[in-house]
């Protein structure tokens, strides 16, 4: 037997994993209502995943793509939870409690800059080709 679920029973188990995922979407919902750069994300997401649509990216450059999406998704979650942390310790304003707001921003801002760099490096040269055959035309 797996040791995690020992003393429970598969049903437990599985009631457990089903309540897991519950928290997680809670904790997905609360980031996409109280942030506001998440909706910025989400649609230059659905922009990239439109364009490698249209330009037809291979298997290995989506992959590349989704890790990267998913990167900014997960500093910005980070980054809301050490806010909502930060804000739990320390109600009163405190330069660590500034330090550590400004870091957590720093990480959503170094995981969007490398998306950038990353989505120009895979989109741009089938982007350039698909544009210039449409004017070429």
């Amino acid at each position: 037997m797996f040791p995690i679920i020992r003393n429970m029973t598969i049903k437990e188990f599985f009631i457990s994993r089903i309540a897991a995922f519950g928290h997680a979407f809670r904790g997905w919902v609360h980031v996409l209502r109280t942030q506001q750069n998440t909706w910025i994300h989400s649609i230059v997401a659905i922009v990239v995943t439109v364009l490698g649509l249209w330009v037809r990216l291979t298997p290995h450059d989506w992959a590349v793509l989704v890790l990267t999406i998913a990167m900014v998704f997960m500093a910005e979650f980070i980054n809301t939870a050490i806010e909502a942390v930060v804000d739990l310790a320390s109600p009163v304003r405190h330069p660590l409690a500034k330090t550590g707001k400004d870091v957590g921003a720093a990480a959503v801002l170094v995981a969007a800059l490398a998306a950038v760099l990353i989505g120009l490096l895979i989109l741009g040269p089938p982007l350039w080709l698909k544009v210039s055959q449409i004017f070429s035309r």
